[in-house]
């Protein structure tokens, strides 16, 4: 009797750094800023690097980091990398493209990364970068990425960028054609709880088909990170890029799609704000948020579905955030990480009640009284648009909503200390449009619906007959 098929077991990092060393075509330079040279060192390690290894530098010192790749602000950052990736290829192939150039795959890992120590005692943080050719001669590919490490040993973070640095590299020459099997290959021999990879970008003629926004899902989906950040260009951004030491207004949705009225509840928020006097004149970012929980549907997610929204809110030059933080103050907790500006959430009433849903925290050991001192933290406030009830007609606010005898107090607290703040000045003619109603409508090619949704994103879904948009009927 046959035996059941085996699935091949996946080469680990010791098999992935000697298999790239007995490759005589692989040929490259290492330049790591931070945490010593771990990748390199596998190289070394496993022997046979000579096939490998052109040249391998640390500018530790930062006049001389500056000297080689030129002056920043911050040295373990996007831009010092990109300078690093650079300086080292323009050099490879200067030095080495008539002797080899015929018979050589060129690359240039690089990384800058800044790990625990005696004098930070908090998370290590890195960029990491590929530039490679896939043939010889070819142009090069680019592969960039963010990594948080959460070791709590420094010699832990080293170890876990080494092996992300191994996979990196052995992804990018092995699995170029097959992005996500790249992606999902980042973290072998490393536990997900190590590091967290919350941004990734592929640019370059090996990836000419990859849309970085859905990689930006597909990170937060596979649980390489619990949030993604592009913006309205569809450039995928490390989140720090876009929130450090800034006020964030957060309007949460599903977008499909956006109409008038949740692009109003997203605007009159934002003016309330502009008059906080606590911004003392910053300019707040704006993001629309869609967790995976509002992208999944049967089946899981339609990654086509998830691009149709992000067209529309490119349309309108929306920033996106894609997270998995199904409770607003776990989102809350994420944005803090980054500033602690003031915060505001912009939410219709429905989505306040949904909030105070006290089934949501029955794993809380203080339930909702926990979720409210979570959520409610000294620069965070909710903006609340109204909701008009269809049955009765009834106006229902911040103010008006209905509250359980228990929670009077509480409900009185938040408003007189302007946590929760009902949204003034709205449209009301907005008031009756349901997006379900609307995406029926986009289908069945009801022209009405038009008039439901902000002109640029009518534009968009006609042009890309998205959401299945059909013309109306003649």
């Amino acid at each position: 009797m046959r035996g059941a098929a085996t699935v091949p077991a996946r080469p680990n990092t010791h098999q992935k750094a000697l298999q790239i060393n007995l490759d005589r075509a692989k040929y490259g330079t290492f330049a790591e800023i931070g945490a010593g040279q771990e990748v390199a060192r596998w190289f070394f390690h496993v022997g046979g690097a000579a096939g490998t290894v052109a040249k391998t530098i640390s500018a530790y010192d930062m006049t001389v980091s500056d000297a080689i790749y030129g002056p920043t602000a911050r040295y373990v950052c996007r831009q010092r990398l990109e300078a690093m990736l650079d300086h080292e290829y323009t050099l490879l192939l200067q030095r080495l493209e008539s002797s080899r150039g015929s018979e050589s795959t060129f690359f240039v890992f690089a990384d800058t990364v800044a790990t625990r120590s005696h004098q930070r005692q908090q998370d290590g943080e890195g960029w990491l970068g590929m530039r490679f050719q896939t043939q010889p001669r070819a142009a090069p590919s680019e592969i960039i990425l963010h990594v948080g490490m959460r070791d709590s040993e420094p010699t832990q973070q080293q170890e876990a960028l080494g092996i992300l640095g191994v996979n990196l590299i052995a992804g990018a020459f092995e699995l170029h054609r097959d992005p996500l099997a790249l992606l999902l290959s980042l973290t072998d021999d490393l536990a997900r709880n190590r590091v967290e990879v919350d941004m990734i970008q592929f640019t370059g003629p090996a990836f000419a088909g990859v849309d970085n926004r859905l990689m930006s899902l597909r990170l937060v989906e596979h649980g390489l990170t619990d949030a993604a950040l592009f913006n309205a260009g569809g450039e995928v951004v490390q989140p720090s890029e876009v929130l450090y030491k800034r006020p964030i207004l957060v309007e949460r949705g599903r977008f499909r799609p956006i109409t008038n009225l949740t692009l109003d509840l997203l605007d009159r928020a934002l003016e309330q704000f502009r008059d906080d006097p606590r911004l003392q004149g910053a300019t707040p970012v704006v993001l629309t948020e869609m967790t995976l929980r509002d992208l999944t549907a049967e089946g899981g997610i339609d990654h086509h579905d998830f691009l149709a929204r992000v067209d529309t809110l490119a349309a309108l030059s929306k920033t996106v955030l894609i997270s998995n933080y199904m409770r607003y103050f776990r989102l809350v907790e994420y944005l803090s990480r980054y500033s602690q500006q003031p915060t505001c959430i912009a939410v219709g009433v429905p989505s306040l009640l949904n909030i105070a849903d006290q089934r949501h925290y029955e794993d809380l050991t203080g339930g909702v009284l926990e979720s409210v001192g979570r959520l409610f933290k000294e620069h965070v406030r909710l903006y609340v648009y109204p909701y008009r009830e269809p049955d009765t007609g009834r106006l229902v606010t911040a103010e008006t909503i209905a509250v359980a005898p228990h929670w009077r107090h509480l409900h009185a607290h938040l408003l007189e200390h302007r946590l929760l703040e009902p949204i003034r000045r709205y449209t009301s003619t907005y008031l009756p449009i349901r997006a379900d109603e609307v995406l029926a409508q986009i289908r069945a090619g009801d022209a009405r619906w038009e008039g439901q949704v902000p002109a640029a994103v009518v534009q968009v879904i006609k042009a890309k007959q998205l959401f299945g948009w059909r013309p109306p009927a003649a």
